[in-house]
């Protein structure tokens, strides 16, 4: 063997790793899924603090990305991410037993546009498995999240997370085109496996509270006070039921008027159960109807994410039909602005006045509350 030399070749293929890509016909979502996944990432390895302390209800994390060339195709090359008290929000999603891992997940597909506001400049958004919604927001309404948020927390702990106010999981601003873009991202009310036959936004008043001919086109329209009260509706939950969802509701508003907010709504889906056989069904606390499972809050698991808003009707109803019942716009500051508007309207209402939305929180409360009691049965 002396003399000879021994060549040995090895062949091998160097494999670069996978990357995401965050594909979407709008680059403000692709910039959206590129933020969450960068955020969830970056808090894998950041404990909850025990107590959160003031500091970290104005906390932030913040990123700039210049002249990305990966993705190029369906992403800017220059835009901005910042998520907004980032640990508060981890905490209330851990609290709800949403985990980093499945939000992300959520979030990291194509959102699905909806169009359930009139108004043109705010868009609506559902996540791909219909879990979350995602809603743009003004930089108002973060003001006013920020402002909120201390004392939101604190009624999520002391209530144990036993509310009908909006779930909030996460806030951000994204910078697109040099354009801010404010989005929040909240629990969907509606249940993600069913097909929505009608719903309803009330808030107890009657002035100017009617769906557009326009909005009665959709397929699915979002109809109001008046049109509820013409057709008759209510909510047939049995008295049982109906005292424990009033005594919930009450103190959910309770929270809203200590907090001078008004105009908030009840935002009503109604469904037929005939169209769900042998799918399991909620009473008011969330517990399963058939075996007495543990309520979603104590769940360790997202499979009964729908639960908390979920109830159904009466056993002694000739209707047959499941509720998704939830507080809906809780954002509106009863401040100068709305009671210069108090004022035009009710010059502008002369004997229907009382009928406005925009009163004094707690005329507001009771006039909801009433209302939600009257047809509520």
């Amino acid at each position: 063997m002396d003399g000879h030399k021994i060549k040995t070749k090895s062949k091998f293929k160097v494999r670069r790793q996978k990357q995401k890509l965050f594909r979407a016909n709008d680059p403000l979502l692709s910039v959206l899924m590129w933020g969450v996944n960068f955020t969830i990432h970056e808090l894998e390895n950041v404990n909850i603090p025990v107590m959160l302390l003031p500091e970290h209800f104005k906390a932030y994390v913040k990123i700039r990305i210049n002249n990305q060339n990966f993705n190029k195709e369906v992403m800017p090359s220059h835009f901005k991410v910042k998520e907004y008290c980032p640990l508060v929000f981890r905490a209330f999603r851990e609290y709800w037993k949403v985990h980093d891992s499945s939000f992300r997940d959520s979030l990291t597909e194509p959102p699905i546009p909806l169009n359930e506001s009139a108004k043109s400049n705010i868009n609506y958004y559902q996540s791909c498995d219909r879990r979350f919604i995602l809603k743009s927001i003004s930089k108002e309404d973060v003001e006013q999240i920020h402002n909120i948020l201390p004392e939101y927390h604190r009624y999520i702990v002391e209530s144990q997370g036993d509310t009908l106010l909006p779930h909030y999981y996460a806030m951000y601003r994204l910078t697109v085109d040099d354009k801010e873009n404010y989005i929040l991202v909240m629990r969907n009310i509606f249940s993600s496996r069913l097909k929505i036959h009608f719903k309803y936004d009330v808030k107890g008043s009657t002035v100017d509270r009617s769906a557009s001919d326009k909005e009665k086109l959709n397929p699915c329209p979002t109809l109001k006070d008046n049109d509820f009260l013409e057709n008759k509706c209510t909510i047939d939950l049995g008295l049982d039921q109906k005292r424990a969802f009033m005594k919930r509701l009450e103190r959910d508003v309770q929270f809203l008027v200590d907090q001078h907010k008004m105009d908030y709504s009840l935002l009503i889906e109604r469904e037929k159960r005939a169209s769900v056989t042998d799918m399991n069904t909620s009473d008011l606390s969330g517990n399963d109807s058939s075996d007495g499972s543990e309520s979603p809050t104590q769940m360790g698991d997202d499979n009964s994410f729908d639960e908390p808003f979920r109830m159904r009707s009466s056993e002694l109803s000739t209707r047959r039909e499941l509720y998704s019942l939830g507080i809906i716009d809780i954002l509106t500051n009863y401040g100068m602005k709305k009671k210069s508007a108090h004022v035009a309207k009710t010059k502008l209402s002369g004997s229907d006045a009382d009928g406005i939305s925009t009163v004094r929180p707690e005329i507001y409360a009771r006039r909801f509350l009433d209302f939600i009691d009257k047809h509520c049965i």
